[in-house]
C-alpha cells in the first residue's frame, strides 16, 4: 500500500499538496544514480560549477510569483514579505564569490624534489534534510556550497513544505544542471533512517528538532557519516542601560514575532537591565499591539500569518497558559487579536513576571510569544542567557563593543550580536552548541565541511 505525504495549509485545513513516498528500492536506486553523477560533475571545473548553481538560483527567482503564494499556503508567511529571495541570493552570492578561495589547495611545498599540498576533494553525495520554517533559505545553505564543491545533493525536505524540493530541482534543471546531481526524494521517516542506516550518504545536513537529530543521529550510528546538525533554540536578547532603547525595542521585538515567531535564530526570551526595564516593556507591549495585523496571509496587510501547523500552535498556547497559572501577566489584550481561532492562527503575547521555573523561558517556543525579565547585573543576565539546553545566538545590546565583547565571551552559543538580532551572516559560521546540535555552515567553514581534505606528497627524485 501507497503512503501518501499531505501538506495540510495552515490557512483553512485543507490539504494544499500530497506526494506518494517513495519506495525504498526506488529511492535507493535514485540514490545510486546521483552517486554516478558526482564523478563527472566534480571533473568540470569549478567555474562551470559555479554558473551553473548561480544559474540555478536565477531559474528559482524567476519562479517568485509561484513562489510567494505557494509558501504561503503550505506554511503561513504572509506574502507581504516576497518570500526568501533576499537571503536566498545573499548566501549564494557570497558563497560563490569565495569558493576559489575556500577550496583553494594548501601549498606546502613545490620543488624540484617534492610536491606536498592538501586538497579539499568532495565528499561525495550530500543528504540534505530540510525544515519547513525558512525551506528555501536553510536548504540553500547546504545546496549551494555542497554542489559548488563538486558533491551531488539529495534534498528531502519537509512535509508541511512538501514542494520546495520538488521546485528547487526543477528550476535547477531547468537552468542547464547535469541530470541527478541534484534530486528531490520524497520519503517519510522510515525510509529516511533506512537509507542513513544503509550508509547510503556521504555527508548529511540536518536542521530541526532535537528529536529528529537524535533519530539521524542513531540512523547514522556505525557508518560513520558525516554529520551537520542544526537543532533547537531559545535565543536571549540582552538590552545594557546604555543602549539605544527604541532601536533595541523594534529590532529585538521584530525578531521575536517575524515569520510567526517560527525562526531558528528568533529571540524567545529578553533581559533587559532594571533601568530600562519599565520603559522596554512599554514600549515592547506597544509594538506588538499597535504593529502586528493577525490574519490570511494573501492578504497584503497582514503582518503575521497562522503558524504552519495547528500542533505547534498548541505547544505556544500550551507553554503560555502554564505561565500565566504561574504567576505571569499577559500585556497583550486577545481582543485585539480576533482572528485567534484557537488552532493555528495564534495571537502574539508579551509576558513579564516569568522565572526560569516556566517553559517558556527554559523550552523553544518556536511561536510568537517572549517572555522579559529585568536584571541587575551582566553576571546574572550571563547566568541566565546561559541557563538553557540550546545555544544558537546571542543578542548583546550596548554602545559599547568591547563591553560585549567580554560578555559575549561567556555566553555559551554559536553567534554573537551586538545591537542586531535574527539575522544570518553568511561570511560567518552557522553554528551551534550544546542540544542546539554540531557543525557549521555557509563561510569558508561551511565549504571545509562539506569537503574532506586529501594530502599528496609527491617525491620526484631521490635525496
Amino acid at each position: 500500500m501507497t503512503t501518501t505525504l499531505k501538506c495540510i495549509s495552515p490557512i483553512d485545513g485543507s490539504v494544499y499538496a500530497e506526494r506518494p513516498v517513495m519506495a525504498l528500492d526506488e529511492a535507493a536506486a535514485a540514490v545510486a544514480r546521483s552517486r554516478k553523477a558526482q564523478k563527472d560533475w566534480a571533473r568540470r571545473p569549478l567555474e562551470d560549477r559555479i554558473a551553473l548553481v548561480r544559474a540555478g538560483v536565477a531559474r528559482l527567482n524567476e519562479m517568485k510569483d509561484e513562489v510567494v503564494p505557494e509558501l504561503a499556503w503550505m506554511m503561513g508567511r504572509p506574502v507581504r514579505y516576497g518570500g526568501e529571495f533576499g537571503g536566498v541570493n545573499e548566501r549564494t552570492n557570497y558563497m560563490a564569490d569565495i569558493a576559489a578561495r575556500a577550496l583553494a589547495p594548501i601549498e606546502i611545498e613545490t620543488s624540484a624534489q617534492f610536491e606536498r599540498r592538501v586538497e579539499r576533494v568532495p565528499h561525495g553525495v550530500v543528504f540534505v534534510v530540510a525544515p519547513w520554517n525558512y525551506p528555501y533559505m536553510t536548504a540553500i545553505n547546504t545546496v549551494v556550497p555542497a554542489l559548488i564543491a563538486g558533491n551531488t545533493v539529495v534534498l528531502k525536505h519537509a512535509t508541511q513544505t512538501l514542494l520546495v524540493g520538488e521546485r528547487m530541482v526543477r528550476a535547477f534543471s531547468e537552468a542547464g544542471l547535469p541530470e541527478d546531481v541534484f534530486i528531490n526524494l520524497f520519503l517519510d521517516h522510515q525510509g529516511t533512517e533506512k537509507l542513513i542506516s544503509a550508509g547510503s550518504f556521504n555527508f548529511i545536513n540536518f536542521t530541526g528538532s532535537v528529536g529528529g537529530g537524535k533519530a539521524i543521529e542513531r540512523a547514522a550510528a556505525g557508518t560513520f557519516t558525516g554529520l551537520g546538525l542544526e537543532l533547537g533554540g531559545k535565543d536571549p536578547g540582552y538590552v545594557m542601560e546604555d543602549a539605544d532603547l527604541d532601536w533595541a525595542v523594534d529590532v529585538l521585538m521584530d525578531g521575536a514575532m517575524y515569520n510567526a515567531g517560527q525562526c531558528c535564530c528568533g529571540i524567545e526570551r529578553l533581559y533587559i537591565a532594571r533601568p530600562l526595564y519599565d520603559a522596554f516593556v512599554e514600549k515592547a507591549a506597544a509594538w506588538v499591539s499597535s504593529g502586528l495585523k493577525l490574519g490570511n496571509p494573501l492578504d497584503a496587510d497582514t503582518t503575521i500569518g497562522p503558524m504552519a501547523n495547528v500542533r505547534f500552535a498548541a505547544e505556544v498556547r500550551a507553554q503560555t497558559a502554564e505561565a500565566l497559572a504561574s504567576g505571569a501577566r499577559g500585556l497583550i489584550d486577545p481582543k485585539l487579536f480576533p482572528a485567534d481561532d484557537g488552532g493555528a492562527y495564534l495571537m502574539p503575547q508579551v509576558l513579564v513576571d516569568v522565572t526560569h521555573d516556566m517553559r517558556v523561558m527554559r523550552d523553544e517556543s518556536f511561536g510568537p510569544v517572549v517572555g522579559i525579565m529585568p536584571v541587575d547585573s551582566d553576571e546574572e543576565a550571563i547566568a541566565l542567557m546561559n541557563d538553557c539546553q540550546f545555544g544558537l545566538t546571542a543578542s548583546l545590546w550596548t554602545n559599547d563593543a568591547d563591553r560585549a565583547a567580554r560578555i559575549g565571551d561567556e555566553i555559551e552559543t554559536g553567534t554573537v550580536f551586538m545591537n542586531r538580532a535574527d539575522y544570518l551572516d553568511p561570511a560567518l559560521c552557522w553554528t551551534g552548541c550544546k542540544a542546539t546540535g554540531r557543525g557549521g555552515s555557509l563561510s569558508e567553514i561551511g565549504f571545509h565541511n562539506l569537503t574532506r581534505p586529501k594530502s599528496y606528497h609527491l617525491r620526484k627524485q631521490p635525496a
